[in-house]
């Protein structure tokens, strides 16, 4: 089977887009790319809700700006390529290729981010939802698409990067 030119990663901070959201959701159903989401459902929205542990975490521009150098500082590491990096205050769109799946790669991501946000002080208990999205890019035009997304399809950029060639 083919490789992926490329993956879009994008995970939530913890309990601030959770399924039945207005704003929709993916899961392991709806979550390749040109598939719909999933669908608002207020009564799974509050089922989720009373699941939540702690407080939702909300990232401010100083915690943003310590992600991103993360995730640069993880690419540069792992020798991955981040085409287009954007920290939101309540998620992260990465679009990336190396030499790993996905899934490692996101988890590498959240443990980076992890380890600076406590470094300089956070003290939320959890930071990352479990998951997030791994899409796979098969196509140049995907791949185009997705970088575009990024960094303009967010509205006003926040932290937005990329990693070195």
């Amino acid at each position: 089977m083919d490789k992926p030119i490329g993956y879009l990663i994008t995970f939530t901070t913890y309990g601030t887009w959770l399924h039945g959201d207005e704003r929709n959701s993916v899961n392991n159903e709806h979550n390749r790319v040109g598939e719909p989401f999933l669908p608002c459902n207020p009564n799974l929205n509050r089922k989720e809700q009373s699941f939540l542990k702690n407080q939702s975490v909300i990232l401010n521009e100083n915690l943003r700006n310590i992600i991103l150098k993360s995730i640069l500082e993880v690419c540069k590491y792992r020798n991955w390529f981040a085409h287009s990096i954007h920290v939101r205050s309540n998620h992260i769109h990465i679009v990336v290729i190396g030499n790993e799946e996905p899934e490692k790669m996101m988890n590498d991501f959240k443990s980076y981010a992890t380890r600076a946000i406590k470094k300089n002080g956070s003290e939320f208990n959890k930071y990352w939802t479990k998951h997030g999205s791994t899409k796979y890019l098969w196509t140049q035009r995907q791949l185009q698409g997705a970088i575009e997304y990024v960094k303009n399809g967010q509205g006003k950029i926040m932290a937005y990067g990329t990693s070195e060639p």
